[in-house]
């Protein structure tokens, strides 16, 4: 017994040393921010933790243990695994299209049991770690050849096409913007860039023409919202006049006429930042917007501090993944682009979306936690 004491106290000791590491001020902002879309939740229901503030908190509490636990785990067990998480979560998109679930006309989720997922969700981190994976043994030269380039292509572009199929616009863009993230921050040619910009734009009157019914009218929308006021354009206005109505600081805690009226629709998920602008205003928007930004850029800091290059490129392309869905939500219900279905992070309602944050926010501590954590750039294997 008196061995057994002594050989696990080096682990103990290592365990501790990790956990004395850990950012608690990049916890405290995960913290902050959940804590005002518990208040929003509770608000949206009128006074009332259900339906949603109940169910969100208990997911936030088994969430930030999840970031505890992933962030204590050795860097280089993500960087091995990366691969194989990748291959489970295409498998599920590839289920998804045999025996996924509809809802509000697309299929998206897989039922397990008790629970239902959505793999598109988790493949916005899986993808993140296999790039990062595969760019770490990759050097300047190679990421000068197209040889080289081609694996992490189709690392992108299947689970987009299959994304697109589901179809989930707004998720199969934030794929392929975070695996450019990536991409960039490895050093790939800028000449890659700029002929997939070329090529995207080339073939936008191509994908015009599978996009269905629905995603054509929020463009058109996007472009007019007043050409159908009660149909398409009905969701775009609504939050607008809700924008409008908070002013500098707010109709004040619950008292939001649009939300509580119902004439804000979704004000629960996608329409929840439309919510809290209303009822605490410009001011309460920024404060959010705000802690956000914190997020950014303790992010890009991890990033920059990492001593090894897994880590870099894994902590930058979670940044930018966490950017994108605020970006893109609230850009999207202030009418700057169209509206697809992108939560806000912690705030909006929803399991699939606050458990991959919340998994990207431990991936990212634990990009810190092991920030000196030498990992020899030896070259994985392609696919």
């Amino acid at each position: 017994m008196a061995d057994l004491h002594t050989r696990l106290n080096p682990n103990r000791a290592k365990l501790l040393h990790k956990f004395t590491r850990i950012s608690w001020g990049l916890v405290t902002l995960t913290v902050l921010i959940a804590a005002i879309g518990f208040a929003m939740l509770y608000s949206a229901a009128g006074g009332d933790v259900n339906p949603w503030a109940e169910r969100q908190l208990i997911r936030f509490i088994c969430g930030l243990g999840l970031v505890f636990i992933v962030s204590l785990v050795d860097i280089r067990f993500w960087m091995r695994s990366a691969y194989f998480l990748y291959a489970i979560v295409l498998g599920a998109l590839i289920l998804v299209e045999v025996y996924g679930l509809v809802g509000m006309g697309a299929q998206r989720w897989l039922h397990l049991g008790w629970i239902q997922i959505q793999p598109s969700e988790i493949m916005k981190i899986a993808l993140i770690l296999a790039l990062a994976s595969y760019f770490h043994g990759r050097t300047i030269e190679e990421l000068k050849t197209i040889r080289h380039m081609l694996t992490p292509l189709a690392m992108v572009f299947a689970p987009m096409l299959l994304v697109l199929r589901q179809p989930d616009l707004g998720t199969a863009v934030m794929l392929g913007l975070g695996g450019a993230a990536v991409f960039f921050v490895a050093g790939a040619a800028l000449r890659y860039f700029a002929v997939g910009a070329g090529a995207a734009l080339a073939g936008i009157p191509i994908a015009w023409q599978f996009l269905e019914i629905y995603q054509r009218k929020r463009i058109l929308t996007f472009l007019n919202p007043d050409a159908d006021p009660l149909g398409a354009g009905y969701h775009i206005i609504q939050s607008k006049i809700a924008l409008g109505s908070g002013g500098l600081l707010g109709r004040g805690y619950m008292q939001g006429t649009q939300s509580h009226l119902s004439f804000l629709p979704e004000h629960q998920t996608d329409f929840i930042f439309t919510m809290l602008a209303e009822e605490f205003g410009m001011v309460g928007g920024l404060v959010l917007i705000g802690l956000y930004t914190a997020v950014f850029i303790y992010g890009l800091v991890i990033s920059a501090r990492c001593s090894n290059h897994f880590g870099r490129l894994l902590g930058a392309g979670l940044t930018t993944t966490l950017f994108l869905y605020v970006y893109i939500n609230i850009a999207m219900v202030i009418g700057i682009i169209p509206v697809v279905g992108v939560p806000l992070p912690l705030i909006s309602y929803g399991g699939s979306a606050m458990m991959t944050v919340l998994f990207a926010l431990g991936l990212l501590m634990c990009v810190f936690v092991h920030r000196d954590t030498q990992i020899g750039r030896l070259k994985t294997r392609e696919f």
